[in-house]
């Protein structure tokens, strides 16, 4: 496994940035009074030293590579081009190995959360290629960047921010200076936001600690608990491939979130070949796929998995990779 990365800086960045940046960051005087409002709201709210605090942002650098990235996120690509940067042989066939390679704690795992081991293992390839790349920004400068120099979402990233100076002190085990992570300021093999930490984080191994780049039985508990608090029904169907009759009803789901029983969907002209109960509550999700429009669909299971990440993509090639090292790993087995 691989140690928690430690970042050190050759020199500071200036907050300087050119007038064609996507989102500009406050001039040094709003800065800092933005810097002693939050300081001051940490330790009123939360007894948290209103010093320490601001000294520990003072150790913090603007990004604008972090403001570049959040900017396009791979999310904004037709599923064509979305699949294949995720669903492909060489994670796959990672995928499996992995999984044999943990059978015995995947397996115990699945069966105290119900979630199942593939699934697991997915979310780990998918977010950090089975814990070869947790990140390279510094977790303090992604949220500082964001929380002062992001607004559409800033509040969001100030909450991070702030949870993640509660993380110190508490059975978390590295300094937050130290810690490396995405462009948005997710951790360890799971990539956790600081909030996802505090309120879904395992110790699973029992040894004090929450360690999500050191700790197998943690960062694989810690991903099934946060499922099963958002919702997993554990055996419970995912998502189907629809066949769309050619008078079906137009149909404009709500959300992501099942709005209509599966009975009435098949009403309108949305068939899947299942034995489910009609009742069951279902919504569709319609994508530019390689050969054309792709109907799907997309049970409470699939509304779980957005709750990860919010784009349906995601859910839909979380779903499919981990289908495909679920079938790898049964025609692997002995």
């Amino acid at each position: 496994m691989s140690a928690v990365p430690r970042f050190s800086i050759a020199g500071a960045l200036a907050l300087l940035f050119s007038a064609c940046a996507s989102a500009a960051a406050p001039d040094p005087a709003e800065l800092s009074a933005a810097q002693q409002s939050f300081a001051a709201e940490l330790a009123r709210s939360d007894g948290v030293d209103k010093v320490q605090v601001l000294a520990t942002l003072a150790q913090a650098h603007y990004q604008q590579s972090i403001i570049d990235a959040i900017s396009r996120p791979a999310e904004a690509k037709p599923w064509k081009d979305y699949r294949p940067i995720f669903v492909t042989e060489k994670r796959i066939q990672d995928g499996i190995a992995f999984m044999r390679a943990n059978a015995a704690l995947l397996k115990r795992i699945e069966r105290e959360f119900g979630v199942p081991r593939e699934l697991i293992v997915t979310i780990i390839g998918v977010e950090t290629n089975y814990g070869r790349i947790t990140g390279r920004y510094r977790v303090l400068d992604a949220l500082y960047t964001l929380a002062f120099a992001y607004p559409p979402r800033q509040e969001f990233f100030r909450s991070e921010l702030k949870q993640l100076f509660l993380l110190r002190g508490t059975v978390f085990p590295y300094p937050l200076e130290q810690l490396n992570g995405s462009y948005a300021g997710a951790m360890g093999w799971g990539q956790f936001m600081p909030s996802s930490v505090a309120h879904f984080a395992r110790d699973y191994d029992a040894d004090g600690k929450v360690d999500l780049w050191n700790s197998l039985p943690d960062i694989c508990a810690s991903v099934a608990n946060y499922f099963v608090a958002h919702g997993w029904q554990k055996d419970g169907v995912v998502a189907l491939r629809a066949d769309v009759a050619a008078d079906a009803h137009a149909v404009t789901p709500p959300g992501l979130e099942p709005a209509y029983p599966l009975r009435q969907l098949d009403e309108w002209g949305y068939h899947a070949d299942n034995k489910l109960d009609p009742m069951t509550p279902a919504t569709l999700i319609v994508l530019d796929g390689a050969d054309g429009k792709e109907t799907w669909i997309t049970f409470e299971n699939f509304y779980t998995i957005t709750r990860y990440n919010r784009s349906p993509l995601y859910s839909l090639a979380v779903y499919q990779l981990s289908q495909a090292i679920a079938a790898g790993a049964a025609d692997a087995a002995p």
